[in-house]
């Protein structure tokens, strides 16, 4: 990404949150665990994925769409707003 990324450190701290996640996955199959719990982590990753993607979708919204160099109006903020929140509950 072309500029910093706000609170680096927390999607750092997701990201491998998420990998432990996958690893768990693939211990389960390898263990023959049960479906159900396989599953229940699938599902697990895809909503730890999807607001990963959320939460660098909404920085890209505030820092490329509005530009924070030339002051956005009050309609563009509340746009922006809008739109980062249909992002965010079509990847809830």
């Amino acid at each position: 990404m072309e500029h910093e990324i706000k609170d680096k450190q927390k999607l750092i701290n997701r990201v491998r949150r998420l990998r432990g996640q996958i690893d768990a996955i693939e211990k389960g199959l390898e263990e023959d665990r049960p479906c159900s719990s396989i599953l229940q982590t699938i599902a697990a990753c895809r909503g730890a994925m999807n607001g990963l993607m959320a939460e660098i979708m909404e920085d890209q919204i505030r820092c490329h769409v509005l530009d924070p160099d030339r002051k956005p109006n009050t309609e563009q903020l509340k746009a922006a707003e809008m739109l980062v929140d249909i992002v965010k509950a079509y990847l809830k």
